[in-house]
């Protein structure tokens, strides 16, 4: 009888990969993994604006209310060419880095353009320290020219002309109104995420203070004055 060990022992080649395909399989890790580390640095970057909202919105006392709308999911602010008063073409993009308290009216200014930057004025000024971290800006909807008698309060705004078909592609007004009844809070990263009710009055000033007072607290871990 024939025993296992008596078998012949059988030899079964298989064929090795090829150095080109062996470096195809080393590239593809090295990709895969090149992207979740992208993807790791990504989040790592948004955490902290993403705590603030998450304690700023989510993880508050019982009772506070929120007079400024939240804006979901937020706009980041778009490419767009837009000129100083200097007649300068700049980019909407220079204004990132600072929070943004944002007015938008043609130049001619009229009663409730000049009540919208007065408010956007004095609540700036009412954050004091803090005041630094927050810049107004005045995107002025047309070419005409911008009246002397505003030069006094446009004091340290930044004010750019754009074109108003861009413009209503990122920033927009609730139903029914104008954008020019609006104040809008843009972040630092850019990203337009609140609008003020039209039509703001003194109560609604002092509310619309507690809320930024809110966001810069919930922010200070990440957020430093100046660009």
């Amino acid at each position: 009888m024939r025993t296992a060990a008596d078998e012949p022992l059988g030899l079964t080649v298989h064929s090795m990969p090829s150095p080109g395909q062996a470096l195809d399989g080393a590239e593809g890790r090295r990709t895969v993994v090149g992207r979740w580390k992208m993807v790791l640095v990504m989040l790592c970057c948004a955490a902290p604006v993403i705590a603030s909202y998450f304690t700023y919105y989510v993880i508050r006392p019982e009772g506070r209310s929120v007079y400024g709308e939240l804006i979901n999911p937020q706009r980041p602010l778009p490419e767009i060419e837009a000129i100083d008063r200097e007649g300068k073409p700049t980019s909407l993009s220079t204004l990132k880095g600072q929070w943004l308290l944002v007015a938008v009216a043609d130049a001619a200014c009229n009663a409730l353009c000049e009540q919208q930057l007065y408010f956007q004025r004095q609540l700036r000024e009412s954050l004091g320290r803090e005041k630094d971290r927050i810049d107004r800006v005045w995107l002025v909807s047309d070419s005409a020219p911008v009246p002397e008698r505003l030069n006094n309060g446009l004091v340290g705004a930044t004010v750019l002309r754009v074109p108003p078909e861009r413009l209503a592609q990122w920033l927009t007004p609730a139903g029914g109104h104008a954008v020019a009844e609006h104040l809008f809070v843009v972040d630092p990263m850019g990203n337009w995420m609140m609008r003020f009710p039209p039509d703001m009055n003194a109560a609604g000033a002092s509310r619309a203070k507690r809320d930024l007072d809110r966001l810069l607290r919930a922010s200070a871990s990440w957020d430093e004055p100046g660009r």
